[in-house]
């Protein structure tokens, strides 16, 4: 079905767009939320998604909707850091190595945590520890890509993911003595 979609969208069928859109704009909207916790910003940046999307839709092989969501969320997960770059100017505190005791695999516990409590926790880090950490945990990019894709080093989001780590956790700790 979403590949006759997808042809219908290559011959400008603008009913096929509608269909698509009401289709993926939901996960789409959660994945540019979790960068862009702004709603009119989130907005924008999912606006400029699905154009994007529809403009090179004609250069994307089809192969499975498994690949094509994939390509989708690449889409907006770049659109919402070209939108960050851009217009939020991410600020990343360059630290060396030595400067971070990284313990091992450190990661917040949510247990019992909704997935909107955990996404609203998230959304009030500061931009580039949510940046990272949507990056790295989310999209399971490398310290490597990540350096790449936001013009950093590879050290700057080691550290900033640790840093987003230790903040969530304590939110996270914080929001559940607040509940109890």
């Amino acid at each position: 079905m979403v590949g006759q979609l997808v042809e219908r969208i290559r011959k400008k069928d603008q009913r096929a767009m509608s269909q698509l859109y009401q289709m993926y704009v939901e996960e789409l909207s959660s994945v540019c939320y979790r960068y862009v916790p702004d709603d009119n910003d989130a907005k924008d940046v999912l606006q400029n998604s699905f154009v994007k999307i529809f403009t090179s839709l004609s250069a994307f092989e089809y192969r499975d909707e498994s690949s094509f969501r994939g390509w989708m969320i690449k889409i907006v997960v770049n659109e919402a850091l070209h939108f960050l770059r851009e217009r939020k100017k991410l600020l990343f505190t360059e630290l060396h190595e030595a400067d971070v005791q990284q313990s091992a695999d450190e990661e917040p516990i949510s247990d019992g945590l909704s997935a909107d409590e955990l996404h609203q926790l998230i959304s009030e880090l500061p931009d580039g520890y949510r940046t990272v950490i949507n990056l790295y945990s989310f999209e399971g990019c490398s310290h490597q890509k990540i350096a790449e894709l936001l013009g950093i080093t590879v050290s700057t989001s080691g550290s900033q993911l640790y840093y987003a780590k230790r903040l969530l956790s304590r939110k996270i700790k914080e929001f559940i003595n607040t509940r109890q």
